[in-house]
């Protein structure tokens, strides 16, 4: 077994760097540290969750070594939020009103409503889930939960669902479950259309092979880092569509905000008159956050999100004297409010407009990330600091939402791919060696940026290069340590790691069993025609009905000219084959449980005409790779 190669140390350039962060930011102003604790009522002595098989969940005893002043290989001001995400357990809010933090990246928010719970997102996990529900009740009444709701559609805030209610309490209307229009929709293709290629992103933002420790992963920002446990999903049962809708839960009353195509593409921000209260979701955390995420996902609109954080302040800016949101810590105080809100709002415009102010004078999207700098009135405030999103990344999103990915020069318009690019620059400088002679004088220079740029492309022009790999390894470990953001260090880092060590083989899989059974078919339908090989389709011509005899729906399916084209509630009297069985087998075979061979052998699924031309269909799907090279070519 080949020994694990080790991250470096800092250099003396990148210490300097972050000597300089310390110096030029207000560490003095402690007072999130005393928000954050605020209201604490207890928690566990080793905040760890397991699965049912001893598989670590989360485990917070990881990040014991995040005390003191932050080492050299850390910058300042993500170890002080690092510091900040540390702080656990159980805390009163308001009267009535609780939150559990530190059990996973998200916060589960509980309300006490007249005969039982009202819970405000699940985390991430089922067992983390199920872990804060427990914390709460060793130190609160047990009562049944009458109600969940969903603020967005990101998985952190509804994975741990089915650690709290069932699908049957939904289906029943015993509890309700409560979330924005088009949740369904936008969890589930968020997920499934894209996954494969999100998912092994998310490994480098979160870090989530990354060792722990001052030299690897510290935080992701909006918390420590993504649970590790079973993810679930169920469908509301009362959607919330318009402004100003409101329900009274177990005698709570709340007032709904629509906020789409802001933090996530369904969201909704709500107000609690009895409590004073105003959840902002996602939209107003205590840090900058992400107009695009790294692990990729559709642009968010910043142009809308500014103008949602201004609709709260102007529907309830003379009401509000709490403001709590899915992440971090609550804001006290309606002057404190208003003044965070108003920042935040005006942060969001400004990167808005002034991104779109140098588009217009002709810059492209990197220029236009250079250009744009915060002005001090934004910059000093701890909760826009680029903890999660930065300035840089999310000026170049704006540009792409309103530009797209062409810069506009023509030479940009056909360029050669990576690999391709790669051999002709080395091969014009003269060959690896050379250019890792000039690239390791840039690197003692402390040039980092310029040295990942130009050694990326001796490492794609030969793969296998050891010097070349561990030159571009030390550079990006560097630009790791002096980042300011956990997901910019995390992604740093393991590209570093991966240069060094591999790609590791470790499969995490996006697609359960319970987010299929939340999945429209259409949508499944639309996954099997993103696996559908081109290629190998070309010529092939298939003609299926399918039949889901429980739910009593019927789809044709048809291969030609290498496309998947599918029609619900038509059927071909000439087609290949006929497909029946039942929603909840497709459920189990889609999902991974089960097999399409073991489903004709139990005959829980039957197969009427060509069958050859089903292992034809079958054989034209492919597996997506869940550990594609990222780094190396």
């Amino acid at each position: 077994m080949t020994k694990k190669v080790l991250p470096k140390e800092a250099s003396e350039f990148t210490k300097k760097v972050n000597e300089k962060v310390k110096k030029s930011l207000p560490f003095e102003n402690t007072k999130d540290f005393d928000d954050a604790k605020k209201g604490f009522i207890g928690t566990w002595d080793h905040v760890k969750v397991d699965t049912e098989d001893g598989h670590a969940v989360w485990d917070l005893e990881d990040y014991n070594f995040i005390e003191g002043e932050a080492p050299d290989s850390v910058n300042p001001s993500l170890w002080r939020i690092a510091q900040l995400n540390m702080t656990n357990g159980l805390f009163k809010v308001t009267d009535r009103v609780y939150q559990v933090r530190g059990f996973d990246m998200s916060n589960t928010t509980i309300m006490e409503g007249d005969t039982g719970l009202v819970i405000t997102d699940t985390l991430m996990s089922v067992e983390t889930a199920r872990a804060a529900l427990d914390l709460y009740y060793e130190h609160r009444p047990k009562k049944p939960i009458k109600a969940i709701i969903y603020t967005h559609s990101h998985a952190d805030h509804y994975g741990g669902v089915a650690g709290l209610i069932s699908k049957e309490d939904v289906a029943s209307g015993k509890v309700a479950l409560i979330g924005p229009e088009g949740f369904m929709e936008a969890a589930v293709s968020e997920n499934i259309f894209a996954g494969n290629a999100m998912i092994r992103r998310a490994e480098y933002m979160y870090g989530s092979r990354l060792s722990r420790g001052e030299l690897g992963q510290v935080d992701a920002g909006l918390g420590k880092t993504a649970s590790k446990g079973h993810m679930s999903l169920l469908a509301p049962n009362d959607t919330i569509t318009f402004d100003h809708e409101k329900r009274v839960v177990d005698g709570i009353e709340v007032e709904f905000l629509m906020a789409p195509n802001t933090e996530a593409p369904s969201e909704h921000m709500m107000y609690f008159p009895q409590f004073k209260l105003l959840n902002i979701a996602e939209d107003a955390v205590h840090n900058l956050h992400n107009i695009l995420t790294l692990r990729g996902a559709q642009i968010r609109d910043a142009y809308e999100w500014w103008k949602d954080i201004d609709k709260a302040i102007r529907a309830f800016g003379d009401k509000y004297e709490v403001c709590i949101g899915q992440h971090h810590w609550p804001t006290w105080g309606n002057e404190e409010i208003n003044d965070m809100l108003i920042h935040q709002r005006d942060a969001y415009k400004y990167m808005h407009d002034q991104t779109l102010h140098f588009i217009n004078k002709g810059l492209t999207a990197i220029e236009v990330a250079e250009a744009v700098k915060f002005p001090p009135a934004l910059e000093e405030k701890w909760y826009l600091r680029g903890y999660y999103g930065t300035l840089n990344h999310d000026v170049k999103a704006i540009y792409q939402f309103y530009l797209g990915w062409y810069d506009g020069n023509p030479a940009d318009l056909y360029p050669l791919p990576p690999e391709d690019v790669a051999k002709k620059y080395v091969e014009f400088m003269g060959g690896v060696d050379e250019v890792l002679k000039k690239a390791r004088v840039s690197y003692e220079a402390g040039e980092y940026r310029w040295v990942a740029e130009v050694v990326k492309h001796a490492v794609f022009a030969d793969g296998e290069n050891g010097e070349a790999r561990a030159l571009l390894a030390d550079a990006l470990e560097q630009l790791g340590y002096q980042s300011e953001s956990g997901p910019w260090r995390n992604v740093f880092l393991a590209g570093a790691d991966e240069l060094r060590n591999s790609v590791p083989d470790e499969v995490i899989s996006g697609v359960t069993l319970d987010i299929v059974e939340g999945m429209p078919f259409n949508l499944i339908l639309d996954y099997m025609g993103i696996r559908l090989n081109g290629e190998r389709s070309i010529g092939k011509r298939i003609s299926m009905n399918w039949k889901l005899t429980d739910v009593d729906e019927n789809y044709h399916l048809l291969v030609n000219n290498s496309v998947l084209i599918y029609r619900e509630g038509e059927v071909d009297d000439k087609a290949d084959l006929t497909l029946t069985t039942t929603r909840d087998t497709f459920n189990h075979i889609f999902g991974g449980v089960k097999s399409f061979e073991a489903a004709f052998a139990d005959q829980t699924a039957k197969l009427e005409g060509d069958a050859k031309k089903f292992g034809e269909f079958a054989s034209l799907l492919d597996e997506f790779n869940p550990v594609f090279n990222i780094v190396t070519p």
